[in-house]
């Protein structure tokens, strides 16, 4: 999984590259072994060939929470007040991992920030914000919600069930899906919560809540990471 950098970190003296502890631990559960990539994209540009290269060296990808991605990476003519940690590193290298993944048929999970990644690799735009026009709601920031799957989803094969209970923390969400992915979970308020490829590509599934906040305890949310390790040791 690709690191996100960090400005700050308590055990570190300089800027880091991290991932959430429990997103590690999850993938560990399931039998995985997480390792981090390091984001490289100088000047904001990733090298396809090079990107598709250092992915090779794995059997899974997953693609996980953070910042904003730049609104013109998605056509936005203008920024929201409220679009947060933009990297111009971060967003070419994940969007270029996203890209490399789908085309070479490498095991994809994408949560959060990384479904908007796949999203906008794949042509599609965001929302910007999900607050309202004066920014006073609070969007789907510190939620837990009722998500509903679409029947004959890979959402609701891997899960077994209709529903789930989504710990929730983002403030954009999808706008326009991109190019050959279909809307397979939706929250009560009709926000997009998951995405699927439409056609016979590799595994992939992208959900915009957070499953590692609760996999530990829920088994529905671990079934995800499960179903990438199970993937992955298939290719």
């Amino acid at each position: 999984m690709p690191a996100r950098f960090s400005a700050v970190s308590s055990c570190l003296p300089e800027p880091g590259e991290v991932n959430a502890r429990a997103l590690i631990a999850s993938v560990w559960r399931a039998g995985g072994e997480p390792a981090t990539l390091h984001p490289y994209a100088p000047e904001g540009t990733a090298d396809p060939e090079d990107v598709r290269a250092r992915l090779a060296r794995f059997d899974g990808l997953l693609l996980p929470g953070g910042g904003d991605i730049a609104p013109h990476r998605y056509g936005a003519g203008r920024t929201h007040r409220t679009v947060y940690d933009v990297d111009d590193e971060q967003d070419a290298f994940d969007l270029e991992a996203a890209r490399q993944a789908l085309a070479c048929g490498v095991p994809l999970l994408a949560i959060c920030r990384g479904l908007q990644v796949v999203n906008t690799a794949l042509g599609g735009t965001l929302h910007q914000d999900m607050n309202g026009a004066d920014g006073s709601g609070q969007g789907h920031r510190h939620l837990r919600q009722s998500v509903s799957f679409a029947s004959r989803s890979a959402l609701a094969r891997i899960t077994g069930t209709d529903k789930a209970e989504a710990s929730c923390y983002h403030h954009q969400h999808v706008d326009r899906p991109g190019k050959g992915l279909r809307v397979t979970a939706r929250a009560a308020d009709a926000t997009v919560e998951a995405l699927e490829l439409t056609g016979d590509g590799g595994w992939f599934l992208a959900v915009q809540w957070h499953p590692e906040d609760t996999a530990h305890e829920d088994l529905v949310q671990q079934r995800l990471f499960d179903a990438l390790v199970d993937a992955a040791r298939s290719v």
